[in-house]
């Protein structure tokens, strides 16, 4: 069965071969940030225009792999998310159309080059520790998660006083997290390395 290291590594090659610029977010990022936990699904945002969508559609159809043209295609125009599936193995990336704002562009532009799966994995694209911590405060108020503000924490606490705070508080009174980010910084700087 393909693991989740080569399902990735396989999209990342369907994504640069048909010039799709993208990043990886979510819990995969917040895991090379922070503590690693599971998860079943790859995030990855993707900024590219309706040819180079209709080019990877084809690609990752031609890996036997299930994706709805459609539905990709509407998320496209709509700025949402559709996903890809390997119904071999399971494992899903859910593709997120870059949103037409400030913050997103900004996070897309700082996006840094890591190899999320050890020395031995093939370099991709991933937001950046602030970006992470952002996003996941973000999700975690849309969606009433404790397990994304969890996630942020743990970047947070590993990022330390690396992080950027003034690029943060920036950027969290725009998303309107700014009270979440107080919060999770306070909580850090306590159970921070140097307070273990």
């Amino acid at each position: 069965m393909t693991g989740q290291r080569e399902f990735l590594d396989q999209l990342v090659r369907q994504l640069e071969g048909t010039g799709v610029p993208f990043m990886i977010a979510g819990s995969i990022a917040s895991s090379f940030h922070g503590e690693p936990r599971a998860t079943r699904d790859i995030d990855l945002v993707i900024d590219c225009s309706r040819d180079q969508l209709a080019a990877l559609l084809e690609a990752v159809q031609q890996l036997g792999w299930y994706v709805n043209p459609d539905a990709a295609m509407a998320a496209h125009a709509e700025r949402t998310m559709f996903n890809i599936i390997d119904p071999a193995s399971g494992w899903k990336a859910d593709l997120i159309v870059r949103k037409m704002r400030d913050f997103s562009s900004c996070e897309f532009e700082r996006r840094i080059t890591v190899q999320v799966f050890g020395p031995d994995s093939i370099p991709v694209m991933v937001t950046t520790p602030e970006d992470t911590i952002l996003s996941k405060l973000e999700w975690a108020r849309d969606a009433h998660s404790e397990q994304q503000y969890r996630d942020a924490l743990s970047v947070a606490v590993l990022g330390g006083q690396r992080l950027d705070r003034d690029y943060l508080r920036r950027w969290a009174a725009e998303l309107r997290v700014s009270e979440a980010l107080e919060r999770l910084l306070a909580e850090a700087d306590e159970h921070g390395p140097s307070n273990v």
